[in-house]
């Protein structure tokens, strides 16, 4: 049975939990938020592992670390977090040396182009081998040294992260006994346990991904389960004018000629007017997030990522962390 969302009265500290999976539509900044948070969270002390799933590390780019590449094994950044490039194949071949013993097997097999062939033609064994990885990142290791406080992962994006994180329940409902079945089932009990595991919805003030971000919180109550106690809305911007200066294009587009070198007041006045109804725009967006969901939100600002460099994830770590209660 699917879990409730959890109301904003029962809003815990986001790094109170050991999991958390940040997801949202594409080009919402959910890898940037991923990072911040990662930071964040290292700062303060917390041994932190941050897993990427897309196609290309992004992330120690954003640390301005990209050299060398961290691949599967993963390294630590000279920030704090850990970083690893979650490469299923390479997750497949941990999970089958654990469980047959016999690594000359194993490799054969995974050299072998048809096993390969085979492989990609089964849908949902990517999904489940990196929630297993997952899953045993966060087992009790060998050496306290070893040991992961939280574990971010950047998780597709909406839609196909629903169904990286349901599929463990598939292969529940579908296999009736076994490792498999067993295994699966550990990795279900994590993804919808509320006390470690949290969804973190990334997207941004504009109509499409709010819409999103509503089907969202419903697929992710009526069909996985996993808890969701808030909504990150990333690239927020402040009114551009106060109140009472709404009138301030007719103002400015009333003014003589400016002299020369100077914008026009047209200009000038076309210039304000486009920022007031972009702003409108991002009103109406959020309240209509407001109206789908009694979630609370983090307001992130509009800040530039790839010229800001580690400072702007600093920056937006803060107030993902020292905000105090996100904005109802």
């Amino acid at each position: 049975m699917a879990q409730p969302l959890p109301s904003p009265a029962q809003l815990e500290p986001l790094l109170g939990r050991r999991l958390i999976v940040v997801t949202g539509k594409g080009g919402t900044g959910k890898t940037t938020v991923s990072a911040a948070l990662a930071l964040g969270a290292a700062a303060r002390g917390l041994r932190v592992c941050l897993v990427e799933t897309g196609r290309d590390e992004e992330i120690p780019r954003l640390f301005g670390e990209a050299e060398p590449p961290v691949g599967h094994a993963g390294r630590q950044l000279r920030c704090g977090p850990t970083v690893m490039k979650m490469e299923p194949y390479a997750a497949l071949a941990e999970y089958l040396r654990l469980q047959l013993r016999i690594p000359g097997l194993v490799t054969r097999l995974l050299d072998q182009p048809g096993f390969h062939a085979l492989l990609d033609a089964a849908p949902g064994w990517r999904e489940l081998i990196t929630l297993g990885k997952v899953w045993h990142l966060l087992q009790p290791p060998p050496s306290s040294d070893e040991h992961i406080d939280l574990l971010i992962v950047d998780a597709p994006a909406t839609g196909h992260g629903l169904t990286f994180l349901d599929v463990p329940s598939v292969v529940v409902s579908a296999v009736r006994t076994g490792p498999l079945q067993r295994h699966a089932g550990w990795v279900e009990e994590m993804v919808k346990d509320p006390e470690r595991t949290l969804l973190l919805p990334v997207t941004l003030p504009e109509e499409l991904p709010v819409r999103e971000t509503l089907e969202l919180l419903a697929r992710a109550r009526d069909d996985v389960g996993i808890a969701i106690d808030r909504i990150v809305i990333n690239a927020t911007e402040p009114e551009p004018v106060p109140s009472e200066l709404l009138d301030l294009p007719e103002r400015l587009a009333a003014l003589p000629s400016s002299p020369d070198g100077l914008p026009s007041p047209a200009t000038l006045a076309h210039c304000v007017r486009h920022r007031l109804e972009r702003a409108a725009l991002h009103r109406d967006a959020i309240n209509e997030l407001r109206k789908g969901t009694d979630l609370p939100f983090v307001l992130l600002p509009n800040l530039d990522v790839d010229g800001g460099g580690r400072g702007v994830l600093e920056k937006l770590a803060s107030t993902l962390l020292e905000s105090g209660e996100p904005l109802p």
